[in-house]
């Protein structure tokens, strides 16, 4: 995988910044870092650090992840979702409902892969013996 240039991730950061239509100051509170260093940051004057970036993926409403792909931190291992891609294109819809529907994707993702990887489970119950009533009570021999 080809990593991309240090103004890549800021083009992608001002992009990313201009759909959840949130100034810079905004994003710069959010991020914790000044105005004119964030600004640096989109214009590719600046790389920042794996903390920062993931301070500006919270304030964007976005994952982490994305953004470390986009600076070359780290490898994308997963082939590229046309669902992804189109949640993120949407530009209907704001930058927080976006990370919703990307959380939602990726749990039920995560979720199928947990089964996939599961050896099959019996379908009989384990008897480990007596049974106790659900009031949590022992049960009282009767005499009779």
């Amino acid at each position: 995988m080809e990593l991309p240039k240090v103004g890549s991730l800021g083009e992608y950061i001002r992009q990313q910044r201009q759909q959840a239509q949130i100034s810079l100051r905004q994003l710069a509170a959010q991020a914790g870092v000044s105005n004119p260093y964030l600004s640096q940051v989109e214009r590719g004057l600046r790389k920042p650090s794996a903390e920062i970036l993931n301070q500006i993926a919270k304030g964007l409403h976005i994952s982490a992840q994305a953004l470390y792909v986009q600076a070359g931190l780290m490898e994308d291992r997963e082939p590229h979702s046309d669902v992804l891609t189109a949640i993120r294109a949407d530009v209907t819809l704001t930058g927080r409902q976006r990370q919703v529907l990307i959380d939602i994707y990726e749990s039920f993702r995560k979720e199928n892969r947990a089964e996939d990887a599961q050896p099959a489970q019996s379908a009989e119950p384990l008897e480990d013996g007596p049974a106790l009533p659900r009031n949590g009570e022992t049960p009282q021999a009767t005499e009779g």
